[in-house]
This record gives structure tokens, sequence and C-alpha cells, in this order.
């Protein structure tokens, strides 16, 4: 099993981070950055401390000392991150106070001057974002922190690449053991019962898993279900855990109970080859300088040309990290430039209502020259 979500990387590499944020806040001309809780606040400082209705939030002035704003008895949670070890002002609130116009404060902004413009963590909820613009008051700019820092919240760096490459080959150590739990006569949830011992095996936790056999792989999101499987059927196997410090694994093959390629619909291992080879297209374009769309185009216009464009019902990718689905989104209309650190998925499918489908799934990490695949089972049918 992967070292637990207390296994945080060394202080520096969030004391590096945690500059780079300020300096990127003060270079877009913002007063500074609200962060709640969750992915954003785990890649600034280590913590997964929970949020609940009472505000826990990261602030970082433009200048400044950064502050972690947080109900007095969740203190104790700190332990388990780099906080302690670093320079951030830990402001414990109970319930007498108003824990907003503490977060305002730490901007350090002089009440006169006003706010200008301050950037919001994605997990900041309503029930706090409300109040905390009626402090900031109606000339602020509210703008996504993650859009003003894409540079550092998408691109991975190296430590984080490595927690990655690790995510997935723990996930690939689970695929190579499908083919042996494919057998006729059980059920997607003895599968799946399977799978959830073996991704605790190389994972702190299980995030999903999906167990979609005959006609239930015909729909992406199916979990699996007391269905028994039979002989030759095709089964979608996509599965992903968490590893080390809250990275997470994502891998996605299809499968043919028996494995007997024989015994399977002719006219589904013609499509399975087009999606294969879709698949690899998409992989093939991925490089510094494209587009995101341009990946998800590689993919769907030789399904589409292979008279399957309508089977195809779901975007081609989605970034992984420290959240299972986060930028860069690999889907028609997103004109992001992709740079040498991005992760994310390459997975089309194809789907036929009523009857069966398939999903080839790898997570690849944007190089220099093109990407590296972190998934290396094999993507033929067996």
């Amino acid at each position: 099993m992967s070292d637990s979500l207390t296994s945080n990387f060394p202080p520096e590499v969030y004391a590096q981070r945690l500059a780079q944020a300020q300096a990127g806040a003060a270079n877009a001309g913002l007063d500074g950055l609200i962060i709640g809780t969750g992915a954003e606040l785990a890649y600034l400082t280590g913590s997964w401390i929970s949020s609940h209705e009472r505000l826990s939030a990261l602030v970082i002035p433009a200048v400044g000392t950064p502050s972690i704003i947080l109900p007095a008895v969740d203190r104790g949670d700190l332990a388990l991150s780099a906080i302690p070890q670093l320079d951030i002002t830990t402001v414990g609130w109970v319930d007498s106070q108003d824990a907003h116009e503490l977060a305002v404060a730490a901007l350090n902004v002089d009440s006169a001057a006003g706010f200008k413009a301050v950037g919001i963590g994605s997990s900041i909820t309503a029930d706090h974002l409300i109040p905390l613009h009626d402090l900031l008051g109606a000339q602020c700019r509210l703008e996504l922190a993650v859009q003003v820092l894409k540079e550092l919240f998408v691109s991975k760096d190296e430590a984080e690449i490595e927690q990655l490459r690790g995510a997935g080959s723990a996930i690939d150590r689970v695929h190579a053991a499908v083919p042996g739990l494919l057998k006729a006569g059980r059920t997607e949830k003895e599968v799946a019962d399977d799978l959830n011992e073996l991704i605790l095996k190389e994972h702190s936790a299980v995030d999903f898993i999906i167990v979609g056999s005959g006609p239930n792989g015909a729909n992406p999101h199916h979990s699996f279900s007391d269905r028994v499987l039979e002989n030759g059927e095709i089964v979608v196997v996509d599965i992903g855990g968490t590893y080390g410090p809250g990275y997470h694994s994502d891998c996605t093959r299809t499968y043919i109970v028996s494995g007997d390629q024989n015994q399977a619909d002719p006219e589904f291992k013609r499509f399975y080859e087009v999606l294969h080879q879709a698949q690899l297209a998409a992989i093939a374009q991925v490089r510094p300088g494209v587009t995101a769309e341009s990946v998800d185009a590689a993919a769907r216009n030789m399904i589409a040309a292979a008279g399957y464009g309508d089977y195809f019902i779901h975007r081609t990718g989605h970034g992984i990290g420290l959240s299972t689905h986060e930028e860069p989104f690999i889907m028609a209309g997103n004109e992001l430039i992709l740079e040498a650190g991005m992760a994310f998925s390459i997975e089309p499918g194809i789907y036929f209502p009523g009857q069966f489908g398939a999903r080839i799934e790898d997570i690849v990490v944007v190089t220099q020259t093109g990407c590296e695949t972190l998934n290396n089972e094999p993507k033929a049918l067996r």
C-alpha cells in the first residue's frame, strides 16, 4: 500500500509553491487569494482539512504573510500537514467570531483604499462566498484562483509527476489481475469486491470502480450490479484510487469474459480496433503548443470517419492530480495551449445502447517533445 495522506512533500516544496502563488496574485493585480479546502489547499500546504459550515481558508495576500483561518476545534489537524513548518500565521476562531471578517483582514489591504480584485479558490461555497463579497465590496472583482494561477495549478512539477507515475504503476498492477477475475457465472459486484481489495493493496483509498458487462458497458458511468457475466461478453473496467500524498490513478481497459476473442461479436471487434487506433492518434497529438481541443479532435475525427461518431458521447479526457477531474479538459472548444507538465487522461469510448461499449484510458504527461504514458498494461482485447 502507498503512504497515507499524511505523507507530504518536504516543507520547502510547499514554501516555493506559496511564494509562486503570492507572486502570481501580485502580477495579476490581485489583492490576494482566498483558498478553500480540498486539492488547491493540499497543493499549497499539504493539508487535507475538511470543510463544513464553518469557514476554513488559506489567505495569501499579494504582500505579507499568508494566514490559515480555521475553526479552533480543527487546529489539531494542521499537524498532519506542512503548515506548522511554513511561514503561515494560524488564526483559530471560535463560534462567537466572524471568520469571514478574519479572512478579509488577512489580505492586509488598507480598508480606506478598498479592495480591487481577489482570487477565490474553487471550493469556496456560496454560503462563504456571498459574505466574503459583501465585506470586500461591490467594487471588488472576484476571479477564480485556478484561472489566475494556471501555470501553478495545472502544470505539474517533477515531484508531482513522480507521484502520478507511482499511481499509474499501482493501477496497472490491479489491471494485470483483471482477466483472472472475469469468469462466466460471477457477478459484476463480485468482481468489484475483488477489485476493491486489490486497489487497497496498492493505494490508500479506492476512488471508484466500474465493471460494465454487456449492455451495462454502454453506460460510461455505470458502476457495478448483480448482473451475471457470460462467456464472450465485453466488460469495461474503469478503476482508480488515491496514492501517496493524495494523487490519483485512473485507467480503463476493455476485456472479454474468458479472454477468447473468437467468442466476441464481430462488429464489436471491428469498432474496437477503430477505438484503439483513435486513442493512439490522440496520444500522438499530445505535445507542447497544441490545443486541448486538437487532442480531442484527433480521436473524434477518426471515430467519426469510421461511422461511429454518434456513439462517442463524452470528452476525450480530463486533467488529473490531487483531484481526479481538473484542468486541462480534453474537449471540443477548449483552446487551452498544452504545456510541459500537464497531466490528463486520453479515454475515447464508443457505446451502443442496449448492446455493449468500450473505452481505453491512459494517463499521459506532456513532455518537452511529446508525452509520457503512465499506464502500460496491454490495450488489446483479452
